[in-house]
């Protein structure tokens, strides 16, 4: 059987492999939580980025161009695509908040807790400080303002159309608003390992 067939098989077949390229590149022999935790977050952290530009860079503009076209029309990609790509969406999200909270964890050797040392910016923490608080911003709007939105949008929860309207609204920006955000946030999860750009 081909692992490629299935979702479930891909996945396992990748994480064979990146085992495989570990002991080919030599282990160090003591489990390195940073690096498990950080390579987690950057595999969720994709999907969720990855959705997040997707709908604005590609499903948006795609429902509006078949609204004016009326055929095939929006039903298509509403009925059955964004429900599932929201599902997988809003689960990144807290995966990849979750992760890189792990990975702060792991990272902090000083007393206390990492994203403690994140959140209020202690020395050190600065830059990734930073991207850790746009992250959480993203996350609240993913849950609390576009996902709720949504569900109004889809007819998976009662609105007018007034409500419908507001809802199409606020969903619009709150996901623009991640779009700009993820940004500079992605700038402060890679320079903290790598350094600022100039």
């Amino acid at each position: 059987m081909n692992p490629l067939e299935t979702r479930g098989g891909t996945i396992i077949a990748g994480i064979v492999l990146a085992v495989i390229f570990i002991f080919l590149l030599g282990p160090k022999g003591a489990i390195n939580l940073w690096e498990v935790w950080v390579w987690f977050h950057v595999i969720v952290g994709i999907a969720w980025v990855g959705l997040l530009y997707y709908f604005n860079f590609v499903q948006i503009p795609a429902v509006a161009q078949a609204i004016a076209d009326k055929e095939p029309g929006p039903a298509a990609i509403n009925k059955y695509i964004a429900p599932r790509a929201l599902f997988w969406f809003r689960w990144a999200a807290v995966a990849t908040w979750l992760s890189g909270s792990m990975a702060l964890e792991a990272l902090h050797s000083a007393p206390g807790s990492g994203v403690m040392a994140a959140f209020s910016f202690q020395p050190g923490f600065e830059v990734i400080g930073m991207g850790a608080w746009l992250g959480t911003i993203m996350l609240f709007n993913v849950w609390v303002l576009i996902w709720p939105n949504q569900k109004k949008l889809l007819g998976m929860t009662p609105a007018t159309d007034e409500q419908k309207a507001s809802a199409k609204r606020i969903a619009f920006l709150a996901s623009r608003t991640n779009s700009m955000l993820s940004i500079p946030m992605l700038l402060g999860m890679t320079a903290f390992a790598h350094g600022m750009p100039f």
